[in-house]
């Protein structure tokens, strides 16, 4: 009974030496012809490498760790464009530092300045470090939200949350509406003097 279940044991170890062994680029053809089972291995090999590249450059840890989600997700998105002309070690760092970089990218995107008489608006200041300021600034983010919503158009209401509530850049924003990057911004200006006179 005992030996039984030595020889599946057996087979096993001897399928993930066999495993290992694959290089990276026969593993890449098999995933990209539709066998995700060795993606697994690629990001054994490659999550500690690749987390420890990211940790060097990045200061906080949450960042880190999802970066390195991204860069595994993008990965997988993008094995098909593998065409083994260099390393696929060297393929995975680059496309790690693609990430990082666009990471950074939008963290540090434009914002479209508020007139000096932003403090109208309730959205000037950080919240404060109490539970009742906190409260307040989210109470003046919903009026806000709430006057937005019903004094200004579909596409300035939709640019103005994108923007002011979303957090997201006017390149971005450009892109996803199909409009100059000027366009959104003067719509952006508008959608704020309209509130202002509220």
């Amino acid at each position: 009974m005992a030996a039984a279940h030595v020889e599946p044991i057996a087979e096993l170890k001897q399928t993930k030496s066999a495993m290992n062994e694959t290089t990276d680029e026969q593993l890449v053809a098999r995933v990209v012809e539709g066998d995700r089972a060795p993606f697994e291995l690629l990001y054994a090999r490659y999550f500690p490498r690749v987390y420890r590249f990211v940790d060097r450059r990045v200061s906080n840890r949450a960042d880190t760790e999802e970066i390195v989600q991204e860069v595994f997700f993008n990965l997988f998105s993008s094995l098909h464009s593998f065409r083994g002309e260099a390393p696929f070690a060297a393929w995975v760092f680059g496309l790690t530092r693609r990430t990082i970089a666009s990471r950074f990218k939008r963290k540090r995107h434009e914002m479209v300045p508020l007139p000096e008489d932003e403090q109208f608006l309730g959205i000037a200041g950080q919240s404060g470090s109490s539970p009742h300021a906190d409260y307040e600034c989210a109470e003046r983010l919903d009026q806000l939200s709430a006057a937005a919503r019903h004094d200004l158009s579909n596409e300035q209401w939709q640019l103005f949350r994108m923007h002011h509530l979303e957090d997201r850049s006017i390149q971005e924003i450009a892109s996803i509406v199909a409009k100059s990057e000027d366009a959104v911004k003067s719509h952006l200006y508008r959608a704020r003097r309209m509130l202002l006179a509220r």
